[in-house]
């Protein structure tokens, strides 16, 4: 076989190839095996018809026919590797007549991989935020740890962004008529949080016991689609947490320490693992993103233009701003991959049979699948070879991070050998904590947390 390239741009080539006849002798004996077992020919078993019966039936056109579908890709696919050419995107494709005896010549325009240089990863320099947590972090954290043992008491004033109430809701129809699927009485909510119906926080806060507000509401499902409610709504009572005091006795209650001083100095330490860690992510985050601005790359119009008019099929397109979005969204992802594949190859990085199970434990509960499920249904997929180019690109980039420079917003060098430790030894704490099936609740905490548990048991069971 032969193949020539000539290139088109710098992101398309033109391949002519040529294949000999005689290399197309393993396709022919195919063709005609596929036919015989298509075709009912009297006299004949299915799939023992000779090829002189078949050509004489059928025209040896329809086996050269044949015999071309099967030659055509893998002599695509050797011209790709002959010529080091990293394709994108699907061929266009044009077949010379097919004479017999005559070689199968063929021409292929596609779009590739521009060439490019890749920076020396040493000069990539970062900064991320600071792993020591501040005074205000540490109390940001005792202060949470206190609310969750916090006591709620009924107060006579307007209600305020935090406040739990206690409120009647009930919906109906401009008409009059009532809406049972908006009715519900004794409803406990934290003030603030979003979490009821649209414009009730909005309509509610500054509210006094037995106060009613009412405000529309337009369901964006179900039978009242579209349709303007009214809703009213009656604050039956006004409650405020009482927060523990910050002591030893609450230190012993809350946690494994018996003084409060111990306490913060954990909550400090823990504060300071998990900013470790974001220190990580933060560092990836940024290495990439200086990484791809280093890197000057002409980019294939054809293969943006299609992935964009393919975001677009379902017809969910809100103007021209939404979609030069996902015009640049497309550009970024299309050169991080570019950038990410040539470094993998660069550095001839492998995913091996460990990497890929880490990479489906670790996935699979995005999907609310086990591993085992998940593995099943990419295989069935055939989003195998994606996913191992995913944990490749991602191993791409952490080559990158080793050399690069990270340092924090005080000037200190970030070791992310460390922060992988970290996350290796965290992760191990939660794999031993999903062993654990029950953990009892402190001393002396039960009361507060079946009150606490009570009203957010009746939001959570309003809003379902």
């Amino acid at each position: 076989m032969k193949s020539d390239v000539e290139t088109l741009s710098p992101t398309r080539v033109k391949l002519t190839v040529e294949v000999p006849f005689e290399e197309l002798k393993p396709s022919m004996d195919a063709a005609y095996g596929r036919i015989a077992q298509s075709v009912n020919v009297p006299g004949f078993r299915k799939g023992k018809v000779p090829a002189r019966i078949i050509e004489q039936r059928f025209g040896r056109g329809a086996v050269l026919e044949e015999a071309v579908n099967d030659a055509l890709p893998k002599a695509y696919d050797e011209a790709l590797r002959e010529n080091s050419i990293v394709p994108v995107g699907r061929p266009d494709i044009d077949v010379e007549e097919l004479e017999d005896g005559k070689p199968l010549s063929f021409t292929a325009e596609v779009d590739v991989r521009p060439e490019f240089d890749l920076p020396d990863y040493s000069s990539l320099t970062v900064e991320v935020a600071s792993a020591t947590p501040s005074d205000e972090d540490v109390d940001a954290q005792l202060d949470s740890l206190r609310g969750r043992f916090a006591s709620l008491k009924e107060v006579d004033r307007a209600a305020a962004n935090g406040d739990v109430l206690l409120v009647d809701i009930a919906g109906a129809t401009d008409t009059g008529d009532a809406v049972d699927d908006l009715s519900g009485s004794a409803l406990s909510y934290e003030l603030g949080t979003d979490g009821m119906l649209p414009g009730f926080d909005e309509a509610v806060v500054g509210a006094a016991k037995d106060e009613v507000r009412t405000f529309d509401f337009v369901p964006e499902n179900g039978d009242w689609a579209g349709v303007t409610l009214v809703v009213t709504a009656t604050v039956k009572a006004v409650r405020e947490r009482e927060l523990p005091e910050l002591d030893d006795s609450f230190a012993q209650m809350a946690s494994e320490f018996d003084t409060v001083d111990e306490l913060r100095d954990d909550t400090r330490t823990r504060l300071e693992r998990l900013k470790r860690l974001e220190q990580g992510g933060e560092a990836r985050n940024k290495v990439l993103e200086v990484l791809m601005t280093s890197i000057d790359i002409p980019l294939p119009e054809g293969v943006i233009a299609a992935e964009v008019d393919e975001h677009f099929q379902d017809g969910h397109d809100s103007g021209e701003e939404h979609r030069a979005e996902v015009e640049q969204q497309a550009r970024e992802s299309l050169k991080s991959q570019f950038v990410l594949d040539k470094i993998a190859e660069t550095e001839e990085v492998s995913v091996g049979e460990t990497e890929l199970s880490a990479w489906l434990i670790q996935q699979a509960p995005r999907y609310g699948m086990s591993p085992d499920a998940f593995a099943q249904a990419l295989v069935e997929a055939g989003q195998v070879p994606m996913a191992i180019q995913d944990i490749r690109r991602a191993k791409a980039l952490a080559v990158v991070l080793e050399s690069a420079k990270i340092v924090d917003v005080d000037g200190n060098e970030v070791d992310l050998k460390a922060l992988d430790a970290e996350m290796m030894a965290a992760q191990e704490r939660i794999n031993a904590l999903d062993d654990i099936t029950e953990i009892p609740a402190p001393a002396g905490h039960d009361h507060d947390h079946d009150h606490e548990g009570h009203d957010h048991d009746d939001h959570e069971g309003h809003n379902h």
